[in-house]
């Protein structure tokens, strides 16, 4: 497998902030081959224009951001447009979809643009067109041409979509391509923020359109259909939405945690109204499976809990289950991120110094005060790791088992290692010890 320079160095520096990188995942993920081909199949069934959704279920320090951030990955190489959306109990509200089709538009990414890809999507549909008529016989340099692509636009929005796009969205996209073409980038650029969502828009700019107020929540979810189509007329497969952290819901009050679950209901099942589609949500047990979560609506709980049978899982049922790691997995993890590690002009030297041996000793650090429960600690074992790692490039007295205070000796050991006597040395000491009597 290969992977550039610059992508291991987002890995690490991603790693010492204790995050999960954006790139490179597949270099260091162990242990996830089963959930990783279950979400093949959830995008095998999107690019054959099916619409789906999945729920990552684990618990904290499962990797369920590590999952999803490596499944938009895999979205991309296949040829899909994605999106990743981390829930916050601030601005994303799913009851609210005008909120939900905002995050989903901004945050849109591609192979070639990872964010804010929705112009060039657009652009590529526009190329497609323009293309289809001139193979069509049309004159592209005759002064009728953009009209025809115009018209051959709105004709195509109204098809893919089922005649369902609002009005305001094609007027939008034929206005952009006037703009683009008379060069007033400009002022395409304010109507590509409307049309992403943004309520920042000027009237000046939406006059030019032939439009009014933003996009509000009844139809936003027509606009995302409307989206989804240009993006597939535009050559990708489909379309990938990722909602990060879905158990953020739990914190909110009472009121919007309910009809924010109600929303998801709603997304689900009108999922298969959306061809080429997949959400993926992920969440913990927490928010899965108690009544202050999905188990107090019992519409949504009924279309995904979760289930087991003789303590096996089925991977392909809504809620897909995350492992947590074992000391083994992180070992493992640990000694990829060794192979990869870049900077150092001495890889013998490194592998050398840090070894399986000192790897196990700082997992058993790591999990300290845990009852040796690897799984919620990952994200701290890794910055130590790496943070080892820097170090014993760094400095080439540095020994990581004794300055990271991992040795297993006790303390007369210790000292015997530093070069000192077992004990110290008292005055009385040296005039030996007077007579007792018993």
């Amino acid at each position: 497998m290969a992977i550039s320079e610059r992508d291991i160095e987002i890995i690490f520096e991603r790693l010492r902030s204790g995050v999960v990188p954006e790139r490179g995942l597949e270099a260091f993920a162990v242990g996830i081959d089963q959930q990783r081909t279950e979400i093949q199949r959830q995008l095998q069934l999107a690019a054959s224009g099916e619409g789906a959704f999945k729920f990552l279920r684990g618990g904290y320090g499962c990797g369920k951001t590590f999952m999803s951030r490596l499944a938009v990955l895999d979205a991309q190489a296949q040829g899909f447009a994605t999106s990743f959306v981390v829930v916050s109990d601030n601005d994303l509200h799913f009851y609210k979809f005008d909120d939900v089709y905002r995050k989903v538009v901004q945050e849109l990414g591609t192979s070639s643009c990872p964010r804010g890809a929705l112009s060039d999507i657009i652009d590529r549909w526009i190329a497609r067109v323009e293309d289809a008529l001139i193979a069509g016989g049309a004159d592209e340099n005759s002064d009728d041409f953009d009209s025809q692509v115009q018209q051959r636009m709105e004709a195509e929005l109204a098809s893919l979509t089922g005649g369902k796009a609002p009005e305001d969205m094609a007027r939008v996209l034929r206005a952009i391509f006037t703009l683009k073409q008379n060069g007033e980038i400009v002022e395409a650029s304010a109507l590509l923020s409307w049309l992403s969502g943004s309520e920042n828009v000027a009237a000046s700019a939406k006059k030019v359109a032939g439009i009014k107020g933003d996009i509000g929540s009844r139809e936003a979810l027509d606009y995302l259909q409307g989206i989804l189509e240009i993006t597939k007329a535009a050559g990708y497969k489909g379309l990938v939405i990722v909602i990060d952290e879905a158990e953020t819901i739990l914190r909110m009050r009472h009121d919007v945690r309910g009809k924010s679950l109600n929303g998801i209901r709603q997304i689900c099942d009108a999922a298969d109204r959306y061809k080429g589609l997949l959400w993926l949500f992920t969440g913990t047990p927490e928010f899965f499976d108690t009544n202050r979560g999905v188990a107090g609506l019992q519409p949504l709980h009924d279309r995904i809990k979760f289930e087991r049978v003789g303590g096996f899982a089925n991977p392909r049922q809504p809620q897909l289950e995350l492992k947590p790691f074992d000391a083994s997995r992180l070992k493992e993890v640990a000694l990829k991120l060794r192979g990869l590690y870049h900077p150092t002009a001495d890889p013998a030297n490194l592998v050398r110094r840090i070894t399986p041996n000192f790897i196990e000793k700082l997992v058993a650090s790591a999990t300290a005060g845990f009852k040796g429960d690897v799984g919620v600690v990952p994200r701290q074992f890794l910055r130590q790791f790496v943070n080892a790692l820097d170090l014993a490039n760094e400095y080439a007295e540095f020994d990581p088992i004794k300055d990271l205070g991992l040795s297993d000796l006790n303390s007369e050991e210790q000292r015997i290692q530093q070069g000192l006597p077992p004990f110290d040395t008292e005055p009385e000491d040296v005039q030996g010890y007077a007579p007792v009597e018993f």
